[in-house]
């Protein structure tokens, strides 16, 4: 496989990655990842060893979605765990991991407070930076911090095609992976339903072995 399909495969991960984290399942992204292009998608990254249990599972709850309440009971899932801000939550901001003063946020909802200063903060700002330096910038539809992960997840999407590797490597490592243990900890302790555990780990085994892969192709 020669280096642009290479990195279009990886891309389409990453994209897909996002789009799980970005929001809650519907029936119409539903039939998607159940669909021919789904399932062929997730036999692929089951060959990969470091991949293969938590994609099964992941598929496995995507086949019980067979009903409106299943999805609402997903949904609810996300919700608790993404957007309430409670302390049982894991807060899917790269500035509530990487910031001294995370474990004094309760909340992203109260406008003006000290919460909603400290995750428009500087790892917000910083993403900021490198979306406008790629003439990008977040959907209308998306009114999140740039440091959330779904961001930062199509933003590597969108470089795998535009960056060097060692640029690349160098993005993962500092905007992503020196943080996302400590969210996929958080995750698996709050979640009830098994399936955004499953993704939090998948992402984090991807991120690893796109670390191990970059470093060998950037050192040749």
């Amino acid at each position: 496989m020669n280096d642009d399909l290479i990195n279009q495969a990886r891309a389409s991960i990453y994209q897909l990655l996002s789009s799980l984290f970005a929001k809650e399942i519907n029936a119409d992204s539903l039939a998607m990842l159940n669909g021919l292009q789904g399932k062929t998608f997730w036999a692929q990254l089951t060959q990969e060893e470091q991949l293969e249990v938590d994609v099964n599972i992941i598929v496995t709850r995507l086949d019980e979605l067979n009903s409106e309440k299943e999805l609402l009971e997903l949904a609810a899932d996300y919700c608790s765990l993404f957007l309430l801000g409670t302390k049982n939550s894991a807060s899917p901001y790269a500035s509530l991991y990487m910031n001294d003063t995370a474990d004094v946020l309760k909340s992203h909802s109260k406008k003006g407070s000290k919460d909603e200063v400290a995750i428009f903060g500087e790892q917000h700002q910083k993403m900021t930076q490198f979306l406008q330096q790629s003439q990008l910038e977040i959907a209308s539809e998306f009114p999140e911090p740039a440091d959330h992960i779904a961001v930062i997840l199509a933003y590597i999407a969108q470089q795998c095609q535009q960056a060097s590797y060692a640029e690349q490597l160098q993005f993962i490592t500092d905007n992503i992976a020196l943080w996302l243990e400590a969210f996929v900890m958080k995750v698996t302790e709050s979640d009830q339903g098994h399936f955004y555990s499953a993704l939090a780990r998948l992402t984090q085994s991807w991120i690893t072995q796109e670390q191990q892969w970059l470093k060998e192709e950037v050192e040749g």
